[in-house]
């Protein structure tokens, strides 16, 4: 995992929503913002500190900027935290 610390990236609940929003596909940043209903320079913020975590990535398609989730990272928190679970009996 990267040096950002994913647990304070996700504590957020407008962060945990743009995830949800990308699980059923990409957006761009003015759809994403209207969704909801903050303000460019609040998302920017958001979309910053995800980013920073490898939760979702960017690129550019003409004049928009897509982002996408990135299941890898989460897939990883999964499988560390489901070390924790203990033996089932």
């Amino acid at each position: 995992m990267r040096e950002t610390n994913i647990f304070k990236v996700l504590a957020d609940s407008q962060r945990r929503d743009i995830l949800t929003m990308l699980k059923n596909g990409r957006l761009n940043a003015g759809e994403i913002a209207e969704k909801l209903q903050i303000t460019p320079a609040a998302l920017s913020y958001h979309l910053k500190l995800l980013k920073s975590a490898d939760l979702i990535s960017e690129y550019k398609e003409k004049n928009f900027v897509y982002y996408e989730i990135n299941t890898t990272v989460l897939d990883e928190l999964i499988i560390w935290v489901n070390q924790f679970g203990g033996k089932k009996e």
